[in-house]
């Protein structure tokens, strides 16, 4: 599943990279694509969930598109955005390819509907404790209960037919499925999308987005009914057009504020 979501990640990334070279030709010092990558796949943030160590700090990217209070994840976002800012400013190529591969992954986790509550909420009441509980593939798969048949009973409603997090895995593969061979031309961003991006910030154009997105109600959906053709078409013509236009205007405006300074 892990190695799924790392090349849903690296195709979102290929597509805003070209985008961005569309819109940003002269980009000189912006990092080169196979350099991004590489922090976007074993090296990116998803590959922190597979690792059992206590100290490993596995990135948040959960967020409630509805709740202004909920900012977590932004605060993660405006972090990787000013430390691209200011690698980008030194010219550190390689610390500027580590965050702008991390604030993709976590501006297309914050647009995606299975990283909106009430996944994780349900999820911690059904655990009875913190993410950061959570380690490797088997922390991550069972719950132990008090009874042998309480663990069962509590790890099916996790991994079992629509339990959380199988109805999680599900419509993320499935999305990337229906992604993978798209080109996204419509995710170009037009000249009133980068005004407005440059005028507004970042996280201004990533929380009106995930409302955007929050408001197709694409993952009830999905659990209700699985996959279905209109379903489908909203993830090509919608989900995946927003997620890399995000991505492409973040780079763009980091190059653009630190060439500024």
């Amino acid at each position: 599943m892990y190695a799924v979501v790392f090349h849903a990640h690296q195709k979102l990334d290929k597509v805003a990279y070209r985008h961005l070279l569309e819109v940003k030709p002269e980009s000189r010092f912006f990092p080169s694509l196979e350099q991004i990558i590489y922090f976007d796949g074993g090296n990116g943030p998803d590959a922190t969930k597979l690792k059992k160590q206590a100290e490993v700090d596995q990135p948040w990217h959960f967020v409630d598109p509805t709740d202004e209070n909920d900012d977590k994840l932004h605060k993660q976002i405006q972090w990787h955005y000013q430390e691209l800012v200011r690698n980008l400013k030194d010219k550190d190529e390689i610390r500027s390819a580590f965050e702008a591969a991390w604030l993709a992954h976590a501006l297309v986790d914050g647009l995606t509907p299975a990283h909106h509550y009430p996944y994780e909420k349900e999820l911690e009441l059904l655990r009875g404790e913190g993410r950061q509980t959570r380690k490797g593939i088997f922390g991550r798969s069972f719950i132990k209960g008090e009874t042998l048949t309480q663990s069962i009973v509590k790890s099916l409603k996790l991994v079992g037919p629509k339990g959380l997090l199988t109805t999680h895995a599900m419509f993320e593969a499935g999305a990337y499925a229906i992604i993978a061979p798209l080109k996204i031309a419509s995710a170009l961003p037009t000249p009133d999308d980068i005004a407005q991006v440059v005028c507004e910030g970042v996280l201004a154009e990533f929380k009106r987005f995930s409302r955007e997105i929050a408001d197709l109600d694409l993952y009830r959906k999905f659990y209700i009914t699985g996959w279905t053709r209109p379903l489908s078409l909203d993830i090509k013509q919608q989900l995946a057009p927003r997620m890399v236009k995000m991505v492409t205007l973040a780079w763009y405006a980091a190059i653009e504020e630190a060439a500024a300074a």
